[in-house]
C-alpha cells in the first residue's frame, strides 16, 4: 500500500461531506479543533471522537478512520506515558486523545477535498493578510511541501517499524522513535537545500 494511502489522498465521492464546501468543512474543524483542546477535558476529547466518525460514515469512509493509527502508535505511546508519569491517566488521555482527533479531522479533509482546491483555498484565505506583509504564494508552496512531505514521513514511519520488528525491536520506543526523527531532519535538510538552490525562500534584497 502506497504512502499516500496511508496519509489520505483524495477519494472522490458524492456524499454530503465530499459536496459541502471548502470553507465550512475548514471552519468546522478548526473550530471543533481548537473547542477540544480549550476545554482540556477527556468528556470533550471524546466528544470530538465521535463527531469525528460521524464525519467519516458520512463521507462514506469508515475504513479509513483508523489507518493513520497504524503508523502514528509509535509517537503517541511514547506521548502517553510520558504524560501519565508526569500529570496521570486522565492527563495522558486527553493530551493523546486529542493529537489523533485532530489529526483524523485533518485528514478527513485531505480525503474530501482534491489537493489544487486545498492548496487554491489556502491561498485565498491568506490573500487578505497581504496588508501586513504575508506572502499567500510562499504559504501556498510551503503548504504544498507539507502535503508532500507527510507521506515521505509517514513511509520513513512505516520502514522504520518493519526494521525493528525485523530485529525484534517492535517494544523499543528508542528504536523507532529515534531513526524516525533522524530521517525528518535529514529529509528537511535535503529540501530546505533544494528550494535554496532555486532561489526559493530566500530573504529579498532592498
Amino acid at each position: 500500500m502506497s504512502n499516500s494511502m496511508h496519509l489520505g489522498a483524495y477519494r472522490p465521492g458524492t456524499s454530503p461531506v465530499h459536496r459541502a464546501p471548502l470553507r465550512l468543512k475548514a471552519a468546522a474543524i478548526v473550530l471543533a479543533s481548537l473547542a477540544t483542546l480549550a476545554a482540556a477535558h477527556p468528556a470533550a476529547t471524546g466528544a470530538a471522537a465521535v463527531l469525528t466518525a460521524l464525519g467519516y460514515a458520512g463521507a462514506g469512509l469508515r475504513r479509513e478512520l483508523l489507518r493513520p493509527l497504524k503508523l502514528m502508535w509509535p509517537v503517541l505511546l511514547i506521548l502517553g506515558v510520558f504524560q501519565f508519569w508526569s500529570a496521570g491517566i486522565w492527563t495522558a488521555v486527553t493530551v493523546t486523545g486529542n493529537i489523533t482527533v485532530c489529526a483524523l479531522a485533518a485528514r478527513l479533509l485531505l480525503l474530501t477535498v482534491p489537493v489544487p482546491e486545498l492548496l487554491d483555498g489556502a491561498v485565498a484565505l491568506v490573500r487578505p493578510l497581504r496588508v501586513f506583509g504575508a506572502d499567500p504564494e510562499r504559504f501556498g508552496l510551503a503548504l504544498a511541501l507539507m502535503l508532500r512531505s507527510v507521506p515521505y514521513l509517514l513511509g520513513s514511519a512505516a520502514d522504520v517499524r518493519n526494521s525493528a520488528k525485523a530485529r525484534g525491536l517492535e517494544r523499543s520506543p528508542r528504536a523507532l522513535a529515534v531513526p524516525v526523527v533522524i530521517r525528518a531532519v535529514a529529509y528537511a535538510q535535503q529540501t530546505g537545500d533544494a528550494l535554496a538552490a532555486r532561489g526559493i525562500g530566500e530573504p529579498e534584497q532592498d
